[in-house]
């Protein structure tokens, strides 16, 4: 895991899967921020368990949670266009509407989240 800091966020780059629950979910929270001091962690996509992209069975729903009670905003990079679920594009558009969960296409963007 590739941890690096640009203007006060933590930018997460992995080619490992770092999420793929929600205890992995808070352990990267409390370590990143523990080490970096930082409110705002970037990630890529790939570093994410593509269960979480299956909003059926609620995984996203708990994991983001976590990131919203601990006041971390949290910015998902990477290319979403292979997902065609309607409920899922829809999840990502209200929560890009909101201030605390982002899904954007590129590490650049999500600093700028």
């Amino acid at each position: 895991m590739d941890l690096r800091v640009i203007d006060k966020i933590a930018v997460v780059n992995s080619k490992d899967t770092e999420i793929c629950d929600v205890q992995s979910a808070m352990d990267l929270i409390m370590n990143v921020t523990y080490e970096t001091l930082c409110d705002k962690i970037a990630m890529n996509k790939e570093a994410i368990t593509e269960d979480f992209f299956i909003l059926s069975n609620g995984l996203a729903g708990e994991i983001l949670q976590k990131f919203v009670n601990y006041h971390i905003k949290f910015a998902i990079y990477g290319d979403y266009s292979k997902y065609t679920s309607e409920p899922l594009k829809d999840f990502i558009y209200e929560s890009n509407k909101g201030n605390c969960i982002f899904f954007v296409k590129d590490e650049d963007e999500a600093i700028e989240t």
